[in-house]
């Protein structure tokens, strides 16, 4: 067999992608919180000795994406790195990149003395400390006041425990015993593919394994830049208002071979938790930059090599380290939507109007009911995607920065948490109309079980709806009802700590998808099935279709 057998190292790369799956499904299995089993709020990957992304599993893309850079922050940190060690941080300044519940473990895999490779996952966990029960406060207006930090520490020596750094860990949570299976969880992950990795070096030989991974970050590069030549070559420049007043602006440059984002022109870093640091920013234009180029195969880090992005430090896009970053989803999604609707015009075929584009991050918390113990929700939303030339946009799914995720099943909610789900509905408020209709959004109910209940949620697109394409009609909106127990309720986009009692309900209300084309120009049929299946009244499809009913 020739080292360079192209059958080999395709099977080499196809092992190194099984391995990265097999990761998560096994932290997937021994998992406390069912913010990472049932909604699977995690990623997992493979990277090769330097820390350049060679295999992406399954999970967020945002979370996938942090991967990398985490593992190339332990590098430049730590001299001393030895079989069976495990690393852990969750610093966005410090290799974490998200925010402070996101746990980032990574593993170096030795073939003998030489470092071959590493394996790493991250996952949010539902309490790291910090001034607020779920670790997360609109209120907080530095990272100190958002929990404990791990500046890329050992939590493993040599295959042996770090006691002292997971009590250090645990001590700091209000949910201690969650927070400790969950970390367990993420060790066995990365051993899990340790071993395979391992075993792969040993069959196939190190060099052709090393090889393999080069190759097919080598053919990574090839793919996107043979579509980065069909993109539409020139500057697009974008400016758009954001709910809290504030103006974003981006500047897309396509090149033969480059694909440049500035977003350097922005505004001054939040003195909130909004911000988001510039890695994150990175993997916001890597995931819209994939998704143009090569959507189809895994990421790896030839698939990035012709991106490049500018920021400014101290804006919202690049906070200077120490700033509040709880919230930094909600700015990182309109990062990737800002770049998406910077070009959507430019290449319809591959970019639909305007999705919900929120995370959407509710959180819910109290003392069980039934067992005495606190608990906390962490549940990111569904929502409606928007309408291509030519077919409507899917309904109630994950936003593209989330990724392939889910909602948490009523009776997991209901067991764990202590509170009821009274109702789980589509959204069909007006909203998203078109020759091609936007999908609709989420009605979604929950019912408070316990007098000393609190709400924080942090959603966008609220004000500034999805936008539409050609004609058709933007989006919704997302926000969050409290309707009290004594019937007064309240609307929000941005609540922090609101207090909660029995009865009281949480009514999430996500946002239809936006329209393409014209909406008199929709399909008659098309507008009675809408009209029977409950999705439109007939009045409004009078209105707005010109279709009688």
């Amino acid at each position: 067999m020739s080292e360079n057998d192209p059958i080999t190292l395709e099977i080499i790369q196809n092992s190194l992608q099984a391995a990265a799956d097999e990761m998560f499904a096994a932290m997937r299995k021994t998992a406390m919180s069912s913010i990472i089993y049932e909604v699977l709020d995690m990623g997992t990957g493979i990277t090769d000795a330097e820390g350049r992304i060679a295999s992406s599993g399954a999970g967020i893309p945002a979370f996938i994406g942090v991967l990398d850079k985490s593992v190339q922050f332990i590098l430049s940190k730590h001299d001393d790195i030895r079989p069976g060690d495990v690393f852990i941080t969750n610093d966005p300044w410090h290799g974490g990149v998200t925010h402070l519940n996101d746990l980032v473990l990574a593993m170096p895999i030795f073939a003998g003395d030489q470092l071959i490779a590493w394996t790493a996952n991250i996952a949010h966990n539902s309490d790291v400390g910090g001034m607020a029960p779920g670790s997360l406060s609109g209120e907080a207006t530095e990272i100190f006041q958002e929990g404990l930090r791990l500046p890329a520490v050992k939590i493993i020596r040599e295959g042996e425990l770090d006691e002292a750094v997971m009590d250090i860990i645990t001590i700091n949570s209000r949910m201690p015993d969650f927070l400790k299976g969950d970390v367990w969880a993420a060790i066995a992950s990365v051993r899990v593919g340790a071993r395979r990795l391992e075993g792969l070096a040993a069959k196939y030989g190190v060099d052709t394994f090393l090889r393999a991974m080069n190759h097919f970050m080598d053919f990574g590069e090839r793919a996107a830049r043979a579509e980065l030549a069909k993109l539409p070559h020139g500057s697009f420049e974008l400016s758009e208002e954001q709910d809290d007043g504030r103006i974003f602006n981006v500047k897309v440059t396509i090149s033969d071979d480059e694909f440049l984002v500035d977003l350097r022109d922005n505004p001054d870093q939040d003195t909130g938790p909004t911000n988001a640091n510039r890695d994150g920013t990175m993997i916001c234009a890597q995931m819209v930059f994939k998704a143009l180029t090569d959507p189809d195969s895994p990421a790896n880090d030839g698939s990035f090599r012709p991106l490049k992005v500018l920021t400014r430090e101290g804006s919202i896009f690049d906070a200077r380290e120490g700033s509040a970053i709880g919230f930094y989803f909600e700015t990182e999604v309109r990062t990737y939507d800002l770049i998406w609707r910077c070009l959507a015009p430019h290449i319809p075929e591959r970019l639909p109007a305007g999705h919900f584009s929120s995370i959407c991050g509710t959180f819910i918390g109290g003392i069980h009911p039934d067992t005495g113990r606190q608990y906390t929700i962490v549940e990111p939303q569904i929502g409606g995607w928007g309408a291509w030339e030519g077919r409507d946009g899917n309904p109630c799914i994950f936003s593209g920065f989330h990724g392939e995720t889910y909602n948490t099943p009523a009776e997991i909610s209901e067991a764990r948490n202590g509170l009821y789900v009274d109702r789980m509905a589509l959204n069909t408020a007006p909203g998203g109309e078109g020759q091609f209709n936007g999908g609709r959004g989420l009605i979604l109910e929950y019912r408070i079980r316990t007098e000393n209940g609190f709400l924080t949620a942090g959603y966008t697109r609220s004000r500034i709806k999805p936008w539409s394409l050609e004609g058709g009609e933007e989006g919704s909106g997302n926000f969050v009802e409290v309707i009290k127990a004594d019937g007064n309720a309240e609307t929000h986009s941005f609540v922090s700590g609101m207090a909660l009692t029995t009865d009281d309900v949480v009514r999430v209300i996500t946002s239809s998808g936006a329209g393409y084309g014209d909406p008199k120009a929709r399909d008659p049929e098309a507008v009675r099935r809408d009209v029977k299946n409950g999705l439109i009244t007939a009045e409004r499809a009078a209105t707005i279709h010109g279709v009688t009913v």
